[in-house]
């Protein structure tokens, strides 16, 4: 494991008794798992992309006056391509591929198919930032894999593929790009201020649909209408405050970790919304990528001590942390 910087120790010990930071975190945890369920309550009345871009029109006004208000720094011009394009995989691909995947996906299985991200992230970081990690590592991404295998089979009249898993693998993979490319950035932003560009360069794209939604919008049910509210409010904008400032009074690891345990809630949440019950085999499943998920994040990076001295210096210049424990995070929204 990686070691913690004095100060990184210090506010670990410091949030172990933080009540507000744990308050702060336990939000966050249930408005970003709650997403899965207000997805496919949204769906009831309205088709993927016009609930995609309803939502996220909100969720951009809403941050529009969160940043007047607080007169947030825009980015440096030579940036804004950058931010739309992290917009683009960040947001735009995830949220199609998510909200897509949900059509034949209960809520609670999409909540543990996402749950891959971490796996990804290790593949990834490897291709591209030189990280290594142990065979622990690599044993917690098969283990994670064959639980992803098992939820993606249908046990209902025999055993068959959902499609619809595939939707939701490549909005988590399109997550994990996104904690690739956006590295860089966060040495110059925030994680409050690139979440927020981001989802404004993602809206964007989703323009596209704005014909749908003009079409649909009159006639949709009020309940379906008031879920896609419930979802640019507080999923999408207020739990990137509430985590922000839960960054701001504990380690960004420490943070992550606690939201390893969302697909639990995501489980509970579309149990009491929707009345879903996941099948035998996906709970299985879910369990199985959880497990290499912990196993991933507890024992896969491999130990900086046994690096030789010069890179070990060099680690210590600019350390190879695993990008779900690096101490600046800006996180897709769900």
């Amino acid at each position: 494991m990686s070691r913690l910087h004095p100060s990184s120790q210090a506010m670990q010990r410091r949030s172990s008794r933080d009540v507000p930071s744990l308050v702060a975190l336990s939000l966050t945890l249930v408005l970003w798992a709650s997403a899965f369920a207000g997805i496919r309550a949204g769906l009831t009345g309205y088709s993927a992309g016009a609930l995609i871009l309803l939502r996220f029109l909100i969720a951009s006004g809403a941050l529009l006056m969160y940043a007047l208000v607080t007169r947030m720094r825009m980015p440096d011009r030579r940036d804004i391509p950058a931010m739309i394009l992290l917009g683009f995989i960040g947001i735009t691909v995830y949220q199609l591929g998510l909200t897509y995947g949900e059509t034949s996906v209960s809520a609670g299985t999409a909540g543990l198919l996402i749950a891959t991200v971490p796996c990804f992230t290790v593949i990834l970081a490897t291709l591209f930032l030189g990280e290594r990690f142990s065979v622990w590592g690599w044993v917690g991404l098969l283990i994670s894999f064959t639980g992803v295998a098992l939820i993606s089979l249908n046990g209902n009249g025999g055993l068959h593929f959902t499609p619809g898993a595939l939707l939701i693998l490549l909005a988590s993979f399109s997550e994990s790009v996104y904690f690739v490319v956006q590295k860089r950035y966060l040495r110059k932003y925030s994680g409050l201020e690139l979440a927020t560009y981001n989802l404004w360069g993602g809206t964007l794209f989703m323009l596209i649909f704005l014909p749908t939604l003009w079409q649909e919008l009159p006639h949709a049910p009020l309940g379906a209408t008031l879920a896609i509210v419930f979802l640019g409010l507080f999923p999408a904008a207020v739990a990137n405050l509430v985590w922000t400032f839960a960054l701001s009074r504990t380690s960004a690891s420490a943070a992550i970790s606690f939201l390893n345990i969302s697909p639990v809630f995501s489980l509970i949440i579309a149990w009491l919304w929707l009345r879903e019950v996941p099948s035998a085999l996906a709970l299985g499943g879910g369990l199985v990528v959880i497990l290499g998920v912990l196993l991933i994040n507890l024992k896969g990076k491999v130990s900086v001590r046994a690096e030789q001295p010069a890179k070990l210096a060099e680690a210590e210049a600019q350390p190879q942390v695993l990008l779900l424990a690096s101490e600046e995070v800006s996180t897709p929204i769900n």
